[in-house]
């Protein structure tokens, strides 16, 4: 060790393992201003003022899913998040959103200090609206050539995140994105997301350059969760190869892919979009028409299974961490659980 640093860190190889933690994701935890540069993945009717400020509580960013809301609907989340937690968090709001500009109003008026731009490449009125208000803008980005444009066209950080993740997922694997990404951008935080379960592995992104993590599958199991307990034991019960991408039947009719636990309501899926290919090529449907009877399947589904707890015909959106969840915790115990496991990843390299 330097000359400079504390003695009794000398004695304490712990401590040393705690503060050489904190140097590697300090950039994250400036920009985020939170303890631990771990945020949280915003995930609908799971990320809200509960959830969120239990992560933001203990240390961590809640991200609140605003979704579908309405201007109206996410003020009051906002303001009942801020009831329960003095630390920052974010809102996520998805680009193609018809009420986006009034969003970023409702965001900035009420001082929320990070605004997350997901569900496409943000518009330029989009991005000026969230930094002129003040707030800081994080973006996220699918590819290096993206995240260099985002970089140079005003997003004050980014989220990469790879096809291991829950929900609405890209291509590609978080393992080949780190190494795309992280080693070109240098000029913002860049945080990574998919598939992250345990604090080692977040050890491992934070030495390529990551400035931190971003974790949902794990969170959406918490005790603060409002998620149905049968979707959290659903969680309990899963490996990672339950949590597995929705299956497009036929190149024309394109289905979004989402990584979510395999149900009935999956096996349906295929047999819907089998049935309906065959009414469009008997002449009863249009291709237009076609296309949204495949689109319509799922709607209110992750609903039913979050709220509701019909995991069987419902959309449990899971990432295939999902295998890493194997019980019910407090967000302040999963976050330090996190910790933790980093502190001793850089302990057993000093003891080898």
């Amino acid at each position: 060790m330097s000359p400079d640093i504390d003695p009794a860190m000398r004695t304490d190889p712990a401590r040393a393992a705690r503060a050489q933690l904190d140097r590697l994701w300090a950039r994250g935890r400036a920009f985020l201003g939170t303890e631990v540069a771990i945020l949280g993945g915003a995930m609908s009717w799971v990320s809200e003022r509960h959830l969120v400020s239990a992560i933001s509580n203990a240390g961590g960013f809640g991200v609140i899913a605003c979704g579908a809301m309405g201007p109206d609907l996410l003020a009051r989340e906002i303001a009942a998040t801020q009831a329960l937690t003095g630390y920052p968090f974010g809102v996520n709001l998805i680009t193609m959103h018809p009420e986006l500009n009034d969003l970023i109003r409702v965001c900035i008026e009420a001082k929320v200090g990070h605004v997350v731009l997901a569900g496409g490449i943000p518009s330029g009125a989009a991005v000026r609206a969230v930094k002129d208000g003040g707030a800081k803008l994080i973006a996220f980005a699918p590819a290096l050539v993206l995240a260099k444009r985002l970089a140079r066209t005003g997003a004050d950080a980014l989220v990469i995140e790879g096809s291991e993740a829950g929900g609405h997922i890209g291509p590609v694997s978080l393992t080949v994105l780190a190494q795309e990404i992280l080693p070109q951008i240098r000029d913002v935080p860049v945080f990574v997301a998919g598939g992250l379960g345990r604090g080692d592995a977040i050890l491992g992104m934070l030495e390529m350059g990551a400035a931190g993590a971003q974790l949902g599958t794990r969170f959406a199991a918490s005790t603060e969760s409002i998620a149905h307990a049968r979707y959290k034991a659903a969680f309990i019960r899963a490996s990672a190869r339950d949590a597995l991408p929705s299956v497009q039947l036929d190149e024309r009719f394109p289905v979004i892919p989402v990584r979510g636990l395999v149900n009935e309501g999956t096996k349906r899926f295929l047999v819907h979009q089998a049935e309906t290919l065959h009414r469009f090529q008997s002449g009863e449907l249009t291709r237009e028409a076609a296309q949204l009877e495949i689109e319509h399947f799922w709607a209110g589904a992750l609903r039913r299974a979050v709220i509701d707890g019909d995991i069987e015909a419902g959309s449990v959106m899971a990432g295939q961490s999902v295998g890493m969840v194997t019980q019910i915790q407090p967000t302040a115990t999963i976050i330090a659980e996190l910790v933790e496991q980093a502190v001793q990843a850089l302990l057993r390299r000093t003891a080898a």
